[in-house]
């Protein structure tokens, strides 16, 4: 765990270093401070809308964050060749990928954190209304999906040689999971035949990364989620992200380090 552990902190101090993160940050902080100060005629309805914009800003820059974070992991170390000196130490291909995907993840965490604090505060400031336990709930589900989203972009980079094509080709299966993913069952029971059976299998098969959007209950000022769905939804993270780790750490224990 050590060994891990220290990995993950050099990729956490690359992020500190790196201005893209920065940038994303800034860019929502600026549009989530414009939007909260603006007050369309006091309508509840305007206000919701407002804060529904705001979290889509705050979805869009942590998938970005994820998938750039941790494809560049692994193919830029081989491009640098840093990775040669790395596995020189005492410390296993699946421990470095460990690491990454330990650092990566707390990377997206951290930045996560700030963004439902600033939105918190905003939001809190101009409601008078203080839901901490919808915010815990929203902001560790949308952790989970970011330990997702990191394990299969992980997975990407020891499968494609290019950083622009792993991003591209993860970036396309998340979005199209988010829009599309709760919608596949429906489709196949239409669809009917070879179609539907093999639609049914993607429904089945894939991760419902739109589970873990909760932005409704942030929006809506809806009642907290009960904790046993939120432990399953946990669970549920951990066997994909784990099962993306253990596909990783195979891959890149038989790939020739040129």
């Amino acid at each position: 765990m050590q060994k891990i552990s220290a990995v993950a902190g050099v990729v956490i101090l690359e992020m500190i270093r790196r201005k893209d993160v920065y940038v994303l940050f800034f860019l929502t902080a600026l549009i989530t401070l414009v939007l909260g100060s603006v007050d369309l005629f006091g309508d509840a309805k305007i206000a919701r809308y407002l804060k529904e914009v705001c979290l889509t800003l705050m979805w869009m820059s942590s998938v970005i964050i994820a998938v750039f974070t941790a494809a560049r992991q692994i193919p830029v170390e081989r491009e640098s060749r840093t990775l040669f000196p790395l596995l020189a130490k005492p410390i296993t291909r699946s421990e470095v990928m460990l690491g990454k995907f330990l650092g990566c993840w707390l990377a997206c965490c951290i930045s996560l954190a700030a963004f439902y604090l600033l939105f918190a505060l905003i939001s809190g400031i101009r409601e008078q209304h203080w839901p901490l336990a919808n915010y815990f709930q929203a902001f560790w589900l949308h952790c989970l999906f970011s330990g997702i989203v990191v394990a299969l972009t992980l997975l990407g980079s020891v499968w494609f040689t290019a950083v622009s094509s792993n991003a591209t080709i993860v970036l396309s299966c998340v979005v199209g999971m988010l829009l599309l993913g709760r919608h596949l069952h429906k489709v196949a029971v239409k669809a009917g035949g070879i179609a539907g059976h093999f639609l049914d299998g993607l429904y089945f098969s894939l991760p419902h990364l739109e589970w873990f959007d909760v932005r409704d209950l942030i929006i809506h000022n809806w009642p907290r989620m009960d904790w046993t769905i939120v432990g399953q939804d946990t669970l549920y993270a951990c066997a994909y992200a784990g099962c993306f780790l253990a596909l990783a750490c195979w891959r890149f224990r038989r790939q020739p380090i040129h």
